[in-house]
């Protein structure tokens, strides 16, 4: 496996956090190829670390899904799964919806004005082609309209579920011009969170998650990955 230099020298004291957050940075940016096989050993001398944080780090991605095992056989970068998105979106326009109901009143204005400064930011990521800052750009939105749920058991389900989706997330906002409809329809959602139309916002919400998925699977020809 050809290990990628580090963009920085990392000290011999680099914590555990520090190993997991440089390798999920090099699988999200393509650094690190889909089905690349994954040495605990050279990966640990890239990084200047024993091979015990990037054991962890490895088990903490393969939980998120952007790392597969075959027990005594190899470790590697995960694949886009499409069959796993199917399963996974209709959870989450549930619970999306569920959190616009639980967070719509709460919303003060600030807060609108960081969903709109993160769409703003997704449209400029994706004129710009950078995936991964697109990426995280769609879920701070997102998150604005979670942390204002009051919900905590609510926000750590769709954490750990959206969690599944970073590596076909990356993909789909690769796509620049598709992906530019997501943020159309977030100008939709807060068009009617300011108006305080709260079955409306709950109606785009979904909208914005049932048509990502078509995308999606017209974006991947409905491959699944596996």
């Amino acid at each position: 496996m050809p290990v990628p230099e580090p963009t920085k020298k990392l000290n011999k004291t680099l914590m555990r956090e520090e190993v997991y957050s440089t390798l999920k940075e090099w699988i999200l940016d393509g650094t690190l190829k889909p089905k690349e096989k994954l040495r605990d050993t050279e990966l640990a001398r890239a990084l200047g670390v024993s091979r015990m944080p990037v054991r962890e780090a490895l088990r903490r991605l393969e939980d998120e899904g952007l790392v597969e095992t075959a027990t005594n056989r190899w470790t590697r970068v995960a694949t886009v799964d499409v069959s796993q998105a199917k399963r996974i979106y209709p959870i989450l326009i549930a619970l999306e919806s569920l959190a616009v109901s639980l967070a719509a009143h709460r919303l003060e204005e600030r807060d609108l004005r960081l969903m709109e400064e993160a769409n703003e930011r997704l449209r400029r990521m994706l004129r710009a082609g950078k995936a991964v800052e697109a990426s995280e750009a769609d879920r701070d939105f997102h998150e604005v309209l979670m942390s204002r749920t009051d919900n905590p058991d609510l926000i750590r389900i769709v954490d750990d579920l959206k969690a599944k989706l970073r590596l076909l997330e990356v993909v789909y906002f690769g796509g620049s011009i598709v992906a530019e409809r997501s943020a159309e329809e977030h100008k939709e959602i807060l068009a009617a969170l300011r108006e305080g139309d709260t079955g409306r916002a709950s109606r785009a919400v979904e909208d914005n998650w049932r048509n990502s998925l078509q995308r999606v699977l017209e974006q991947l020809g409905g491959e699944t990955g596996r």
